[in-house]
């Protein structure tokens, strides 16, 4: 608003240039053609429910300058990005994964893993990761308002165990508190929740490894739009992304293999 009265001399209201410029936007996302490889036919109606987590794996290299390969071998130890996505209801999974280490490729097998699992034009997507923030970026960018991101509920509760043990030492008060912070989550009060770990905060002069509460809230407070617990439990979505943990028990070694 400063800058259209300081270089034209117009007095517009704040709303009046929101609403002109998303009009433009508008215009020009409706004009312009789809991203590349972006499907252009209607996906599944339900949701498709895609998960991504890294891992260290373990890479034989051989050495370069032995006649016998079996012998000089090295131990390398490499990040495995893996992948998977399937449709709300369905068991039948799409895997891909990269030792590249790279989040953009790590974003473009999540992106191919949908596709396989039935993603298209106006297909709902749900994404639920541990809370590392590529996870959550690469969501957004590859799937854009389509996507949703959900931090995993059980890496929360993990943070709030470690707060709880810290605020209550009584073994049935503190599950009692965990119980009433696990309700205010799933019934979307994290701000309560936040609230309540401020109340404990430790003092600035504790070194962050023996500050519990403060990771917690720290945790937590960083992430307010991936709290949505409510609504995905509502919908019958996956709160936990315990199906890619898992995974990395029988898809890395055939990576590594």
């Amino acid at each position: 608003m400063d800058k259209l009265v300081e270089h034209y001399g117009v007095v517009l209201s704040e709303s009046t240039i929101a609403r002109i410029t998303e009009g433009h936007a508008k215009k020009i996302f409706e004009s312009a053609p789809p991203p590349q490889g972006w499907p252009t036919q209607p996906g599944t109606s339900t949701a498709v429910i895609v998960q991504t987590d890294g891992g260290m794996v373990p890479i034989m290299e051989p050495d370069v300058n032995s006649a016998d390969k079996r012998k000089g071998k090295k131990l390398q130890w490499r990040e495995a990005k893996i992948c998977l996505a399937h449709p709300q209801g369905s068991k039948t999974l799409a895997f891909a994964g990269t030792l590249l280490g790279d989040v953009d490729t790590a974003g473009q097998c999540l992106f191919e893993c949908a596709v396989q699992a039935g993603f298209g034009t106006g297909t709902p997507i749900h994404g639920v990761g541990d809370g590392a923030p590529w996870i959550a970026d690469q969501v957004e960018k590859k799937f854009g308002a389509q996507g949703r991101y959900l931090v995993d509920f059980f890496h929360a509760c993990d943070y709030l165990s470690a707060a709880g043990k810290a605020i209550i030492s009584s073994g049935q008060e503190h599950k009692t508190w965990m119980d009433k912070q696990k309700t205010r989550l799933k019934t979307n009060q994290a701000n309560d929740v936040l609230h309540e770990l401020q109340t404990h905060l430790e003092s600035p002069q504790v070194q962050d490894s023996e500050a519990p509460v403060r990771q917690c809230h720290r945790y937590l407070f960083n992430r307010p739009d991936q709290l949505n617990y409510q609504d995905a439990i509502k919908r019958d979505l996956p709160i936990g992304s315990g199906e890619i943990e898992s995974a990395h028990r029988y898809i890395v070694p055939c990576l590594s293999g």
